[in-house]
């Protein structure tokens, strides 16, 4: 201060201020957007339980439909056997094609983009097999890994009122509580589906077959309806990764 209390400018240089420059982050290169990466095809895993091999026979079919469409690639599993060597033999079961590898866990169940799930029937059910793999995926409902992928099923039955239908709806509830979504194929397997010539398995809800007796096989009709239930799916899913 000045003696007339007028204010002296400082003689002191002030700093001059200083440039701060923001660098830009690196690009990241995962993909955060949450859709599958188009670069890679579209996994479709086809998980299933085949005690006599009519269910086994759908599934290898049913990966030829899907292994059509550009994009999506199926990829077969067995869920794992419940029942002892032994007790097989008493029931003539062949032995499984190692060729088809067993699911090593739930957890891999992740990394799909959709799935059909295929299983014989047990009194109008999923047999106990398939049910057993799908207890295991506790820890997959807990954290809902799998809520928002599209699934659908296959069936084998003995006889045709023997649950073509039911064995397949009563299993939709395994999906609801994992928040998947059931792709039924309704009737767009076309004049297939009203053919009355000859015994055919399937139905809206999916393929299936006849097994009689178990000596039975895959009639030309049900091998063709889940190779076109492969096709269906494997569109389903690339319509969904377009979002």
């Amino acid at each position: 201060m000045g003696k007339g209390g007028g204010c002296v400018p400082s003689k002191k240089k002030l700093p001059k201020p200083t440039t701060i420059v923001h660098e830009s982050p690196p690009e990241s290169t995962s993909n955060t957007t949450g859709r599958p990466d188009p670069s890679k095809n579209l996994k479709l895993f086809i998980v299933f339980y085949s005690m006599y091999g009519h269910v086994e026979g759908l599934a290898r079919r049913m990966k030829m439909g899907v292994d059509a469409v550009d994009g999506v690639e199926a990829v077969l599993f067995r869920v794992p056997e419940t029942l002892s060597d032994g007790a097989l033999a008493q029931m003539r079961a062949p032995p499984k094609d190692d060729s088809i590898p067993v699911i090593g866990s739930p957890a891999d169940l992740v990394s799909a983009d959709g799935f059909l799930f295929g299983f014989p029937t047990r009194y109008g059910c999923m047999a106990a097999q398939m049910k057993a793999f799908f207890d295991s995926t506790g820890q997959l409902w807990r954290e809902q890994k799998l809520s928002g992928k599209p699934a659908g099923f296959f069936v084998s039955t003995g006889t045709q009122g023997g649950g073509q239908e039911t064995t397949a709806w009563t299993a939709i509830t395994q999906l609801a509580h994992h928040g998947m979504l059931f792709v039924p194929i309704g009737y767009t397997f076309g004049s297939g589906m009203f053919k009355m010539d000859s015994i055919r398995g399937g139905s809206p809800y999916g393929a299936g077959v006849f097994a009689g007796d178990g000596t039975r096989e895959a009639s030309e009709m049900e091998l063709a309806l889940a190779e076109h239930q492969g096709k269906y799916m494997a569109a389903v899913i690339k319509k969904l990764a377009r979002g």
